[in-house]
């Protein structure tokens, strides 16, 4: 294996560009993209505001402790740190550990269980995953019926938890920790928007619901939700931590890719191999040449490309090997014109990419053509 082709294998995702929806752990996301070769766009799409100075909040935590529930169930990590600090400012901390101590307390996956035990309590029960559905089926199987269930909120809403747990008899407490809010700079999430609905990202990642539900929010109050629903099912791969957080593109029909484990790093890792998978090859004028997002593979080497060269390589990779006539190369050019000089102009500008001039080959009074090699697979010419 030659050097190049080890520097393209340990950065899976240079050429491609990834936006970053998260709030929280943005940083940690968009370090692990980077360190793989992906170009970040950030824009988080909402904010998170606390409520340790809120009534509401205050008077939930006085409410159990002075009537102790039965159940409580905590759902997020940061959520229950959050609740137990705001509590020690109120000076109820201790009170409040004492009672959650007496109580059947349900933390939801792995890194709940390591904030419930870090405040020195014990959890009763906690599932392998992070479902709620699992804590759901877990309660409604125990019986729910006369109980008193207190339920940490997390920003957003449990499609169906609360309903469930209500219906089957329960007495629902809810204790909202913190609410999601949209980002008080919008700039960002429009510039985001624009690059998506234009093509000009390879894929789109969600940590929550909460954030795909903003990010889909503006897009209507913007007219451009049919156009992003669009782009999101074709072209840019909505990318999504887990089922929960991929429910309001999929109540939109857009269909999202999942990690089998609900982390960071195995989102990533999809993404590696998931814009990789969509990326065209072709056999062309003797160098083997991949289609990226904004650059291409020449023999394994990454060759960065202008937006106007990419906009005429799409086009020419469309058909490889058949001639594109000026006019069609003109039309694939954004903000253009009718000058076909510009053609001429982006395209002597995309052979210097490249760094191969002979990939692509001038057809005098006809067009450019893709240099297909010879011995390609017959697919190729019947596309």
């Amino acid at each position: 294996m030659s050097a190049v082709q080890q520097r393209t294998e340990q950065r899976p995702l240079a050429g491609f560009t990834v936006g970053v929806t998260a709030a929280r752990r943005a940083d940690e996301l968009g370090a692990l993209l980077q360190r793989r070769g992906a170009t970040v766009v950030y824009a988080p799409a909402l904010r998170i505001v606390p409520l340790a100075d809120d009534g509401e909040l205050l008077a939930a935590t006085k409410g159990i402790i002075d009537q102790v529930p039965d159940v409580v169930v905590a759902t997020t990590a940061i959520g229950f740190r959050g609740w137990i600090e705001a509590a020690d400012g109120w000076g109820l901390g201790e009170p409040l550990v004492a009672r959650l101590r007496g109580v059947e307390l349900l933390a939801r996956g792995p890194k709940v269980k390591g904030a419930v035990r870090a405040a020195g309590l014990t959890e009763g029960w906690s599932p392998s995953s992070d479902s709620m559905a699992e804590v759901l089926d877990r309660l409604l199987e125990e019986g729910v019926d006369g109980r008193r269930i207190a339920v940490q909120l997390h920003g957003e809403p449990l499609p169906g938890f609360v309903e469930s747990l209500t219906a089957g008899g329960a007495e629902v407490v809810p204790v909202p920790v913190y609410r999601w809010r949209p980002p008080e700079d919008l700039g960002p999430v429009d510039r985001l928007l624009d690059s998506a609905v234009s093509r000009g990202l390879d894929a789109l990642t969600f940590t929550s619901a909460p954030a795909a539900a903003s990010l889909l929010s503006r897009a209507e109050e913007r007219g451009l939700l049919p156009e992003l629903l669009t782009a999101l099912s074709h072209d840019v791969v909505p990318a999504c931590v887990g089922p929960v957080t991929a429910v309001p593109l999929q109540a939109l029909g857009v269909d999202t890719v999942q990690p089998q484990r609900f982390r960071l790093g195995p989102l990533v890792q999809l993404l590696c191999q998931e814009l990789p998978s969509r990326a065209r090859a072709l056999p062309v004028a003797g160098h083997q040449v991949e289609i990226r997002g904004h650059a291409v593979l020449v023999d394994g080497e990454l060759r960065p490309v202008p937006p106007a060269g990419m906009s005429l390589l799409r086009a020419l990779s469309r058909r490889p090997g058949w001639v594109v006539a000026r006019a069609d190369l003109l039309r694939a050019l954004p903000g253009a014109g009718r000058d076909e000089h510009a053609v001429e102009t982006a395209m002597a500008r995309l052979r210097t990419a490249l760094g191969a001039p002979k990939l692509i080959q001038t057809v005098v009074k006809r067009g450019y053509r893709l240099a297909l090699d010879p011995t390609a697979d017959a697919k190729y010419a019947d596309v």
